[in-house]
């Protein structure tokens, strides 16, 4: 058999055109292994381009999960919960409705922290806006708010979703209940920045933006900032906000969403 070191073994010559083997077979063994060797990384070279072609035009949502939809079923316990609580005491209509996700009911001091006005806490976490539009005869028209208290956004954002979408499901969400709700205010609360997901400020940033535009355009629709408050004069998250977890607001930041808040709630 052939190989590449016998054949180097064998009798050579020289020639102005390199190195040349006189040995039998030689010749042809070789033009053989090299045309293999082309073939072979030429088939390499075709599908590495289709796959970066492939990449190319996927685009971002080939470099992260996309968000994916979620049964109702994920929210019973929380969604039960809520129905019994409307059993015992049935908000009245015209209150100040708080709806979204961890932030939301991970406040345990929200009652009394806005305790001049008729609180409805519906928080229900990992939820994102898609959800909160997706429950929004649960979990908001069936109380007919003079007020919507809406932080979502957070867990869409770290799931994958764009800036542009985030605020596809806020205008969703937006005109769902002012089509319903006429004389309902919607006040967004801007997407916190927090010191677990500062990988995705920017984006933040951007969504908030996009939010607040479109804000200032709907007849129904604010933006409350807390988004700035709670950054450092170096434009990084305050960590004195959140608990251990860097995630969660623990009761600095939410006296200073408190702060924030209290005028939009009145």
């Amino acid at each position: 058999m052939w190989t590449p070191l016998r054949a180097w073994r064998g009798r050579k010559s020289c020639s102005k055109f390199g190195v040349r083997n006189s040995e039998p077979g030689f010749s042809l063994n070789f033009s053989v292994g090299l045309r293999f060797a082309r073939m072979k990384a030429r088939r390499i070279l075709h599908g590495a381009l289709v796959c970066a072609a492939a990449m190319w035009a996927a685009g971002p949502a080939a470099a992260s999960e996309r968000v994916q939809p979620r049964s109702e079923a994920m929210w019973e316990d929380a969604l039960a919960a809520f129905a019994a609580a409307d059993l015992m005491n049935a908000p009245e209509p015209g209150g100040v409705l708080f709806v979204g996700s961890s932030s939301i009911r991970l406040w345990d001091s929200l009652e009394s922290d806005f305790a001049d006005a008729p609180v409805i806490k519906r928080g229900f976490g990992g939820s994102r806006l898609s959800d909160c539009v997706r429950l929004m005869d649960r979990l908001v028209i069936k109380y007919r708010p003079r007020i919507v208290m809406l932080y979502a956004g957070d867990n869409d954002l770290a799931e994958g979703s764009t800036p542009e979408e985030v605020l596809e499901r806020v205008k969703a969400f937006a005109e769902g209940v002012h089509r319903r709700l006429p004389e309902t205010r919607i006040r967004f609360i801007s997407i916190k920045p927090s010191p677990a997901r500062q990988s995705l400020l920017e984006r933040a940033r951007a969504a908030n933006r996009l939010v607040q535009e479109y804000a200032a355009s709907h007849p129904a629709l604010d933006y409350v900032d807390v988004f700035t408050p709670m950054l450092t004069a170096e434009g990084t998250p305050r960590s004195e906000l959140f608990r251990a977890d860097a995630l969660h607001l623990n009761d600095a930041g939410y006296a200073l969403w408190r702060a924030v808040l209290r005028p939009f709630v009145r």
